[in-house]
């Protein structure tokens, strides 16, 4: 991955919460694709503020802002818990963490622009410990299962003894959205993951029905051809 964008581990007593904490520089001259990963991240965007950005359904593009940003990745199935309101209402959304959580916190437009880069990090990492969340550990194992090539909704909802709709609405208000769109986004990252070999391998492997399948999930969720997202793509933590 390249230098301008660095993940670091999860801070200690935040495994379960947090997949990474991360820095992005290249985000000051050049715009972003971001794709679908099933996780909702707390951002530092400089002159706009601290922002819940929440799970995507799709693509956008951030345009250049002319500063760096950072953020701190809540794992999936963890957002519902830290944020303290159903994930589903910042879905496909970038909104103030003040509107969320309220004006109680300490992370302020004024103590996050003074503070070091390295700084901020630790107060979005403090900020989240504070929060004393616990994932649903439905939602966490289901999103393991979901991300097996072979896995189909219908099973993972039996194999953990709760119906489909039972299911998703505990999905949809951890992460974001249901188990569907979470497999979708599960098998993307395989894809992601695999590398090497040839598309169509890739796509059997990943779990694709065919390639035209994964043509037409990939558009969906990347907004590129499959040989134009994998070119650049590169798997980040979640």
């Amino acid at each position: 991955m390249a230098a301008s964008y660095r993940e670091y581990a999860s801070p200690r007593g935040l495994e379960d919460v947090v997949g990474c904490l991360w820095e992005n520089d290249l985000v000051r001259l050049e715009p972003q694709r971001v794709v679908p990963d099933g996780c909702v991240d707390l951002v530092w965007f400089g002159s706009s503020g601290l922002k819940v950005v929440g799970a995507d359904t799709g693509p956008h593009v951030v345009e250049p802002l002319g500063s760096p940003t950072a953020g701190i990745r809540l794992r999936p199935g963890a957002a519902g818990a830290v944020l303290g309101i159903p994930a589903s209402e910042v879905r496909d959304q970038q909104v103030d963490l003040s509107l969320v959580w309220g004006s109680g916190t300490d992370l302020t437009p004024d103590v996050m622009s003074a503070a070091a880069p390295s700084r901020r990090l630790g107060l979005l990492a403090r900020a989240v410990l504070r929060r004393r969340a616990t994932p649903d550990p439905l939602v966490v194992a289901a999103a393991r299962a979901l991300a097996r090539p072979d896995a189909r909704v219908g099973r993972v909802a039996d194999d953990l003894g709760v119906s489909e709709r039972q299911l998703r609405r505990r999905t949809t208000d951890a992460i974001g959205y249901g188990p569907k769109t979470l497999a979708r986004v599960a098998r993307l990252r395989r894809l992601i993951a695999l590398g090497g070999d040839e598309l169509a391998v890739r796509a059997v492997l990943a779990g694709y029905a065919s390639q035209a399948h994964m043509t037409e999930e990939v558009g969906r969720l990347t907004g590129l051809t499959p040989v134009r997202f994998l070119k650049d793509a590169r798997l980040t933590a979640a």
